[in-house]
């Protein structure tokens, strides 16, 4: 099964980091954002992976295709003979990568479509390339499988930026709470989508997927919710990059499940 990972956006929100490179390349650890969304889905056996390329994805390109050489010991024969053998691979990391490029401006619903001829199932998931999260895949295919629509979303009910604090009449404080979760549901992304989705999406620069085609799957009653209780964080400040940074520094990365 195919998975899409939407990385052509600008990251104007985090210039301090995109104005060099593009968001889904930002580091965690020492490692981009992306390579930590892909582990994920690596560790539910999903290894095929379609990345829509856009603001400065010739970096992503480089990544990949130099990805033996800048991760592993290498020998270097130059000169006459041009030959390299790589020493193993500390970690696995064994998948097949397709770098699509989608245009620089091409909106979120023209990226998935034009990736169309690259998916090869019936079913495939979508998601972005800077949200990170520790959703059990197998359990989120295994409920889009159950109820048979075309269309699943991730949702997870938001945490407050701010403590919340209860205050009766006389400017007494009666409860306090901090940064707890809010009520609602929230898009975190992590799409599964049956082919069919492709229907609904004209191909066009400006289509933008959460909105127009999404609506009209709800409004047939063809898109389902998979709640997720778990981590999700959204890494789209300059402070998040500073705040999913020090989680890995810390041990506390609950992200990673690998």
């Amino acid at each position: 099964m195919d998975v899409v990972i939407l990385c052509g956006g600008q990251g104007a929100r985090m210039r301090e980091e995109t104005e060099y490179r593009p968001k889904p390349m930002v580091e965690v650890g020492s490692r981009p954002l992306l390579w930590h969304i892909m582990r994920l889905f690596g560790h539910h056996d999903l290894s095929s992976f379609v990345l829509c390329l856009g603001y400065k994805g010739s970096m992503i390109k480089d990544y990949f295709l130099n990805y033996e050489a800048m991760t592993q010991d290498c020998t270097v024969a130059v000169g006459g003979r041009s030959q390299i053998w790589y020493h193993g691979n500390k970690e696995a990391f064994d998948f097949q990568v397709t770098l699509a490029d989608t245009g620089v401006d091409t909106m979120t619903g023209g990226r998935v479509k034009r990736v169309e001829h690259h998916i090869k199932g019936d079913t495939f998931l979508v998601t972005y390339g800077d949200g990170l999260s520790d959703v059990d895949i197998k359990k989120l295919l295994a409920f889009h499988a159950a109820h048979g629509k075309l269309a699943t979303v991730t949702t997870v009910q938001p945490v407050s930026r701010f403590g919340i604090t209860m205050i009766d009449g006389q400017s007494r404080v009666t409860n306090f709470s901090e940064k707890p979760k809010v009520d609602g549901w929230v898009s975190a992304g992590f799409f599964v989508f049956s082919r069919k989705i492709f229907e609904y999406l004209d191909g066009s620069d400006m289509q933008i997927l959460e909105t127009e085609p999404l609506e009209k799957l709800a409004a047939e009653g063809q898109l389902m919710a998979y709640k997720h209780d778990g981590f999700f964080f959204p890494v789209d400040t300059y402070r998040d990059y500073l705040y999913v940074n020090e989680l890995w520094k810390d041990g506390q990365a609950a992200w990673k499940v690998w």
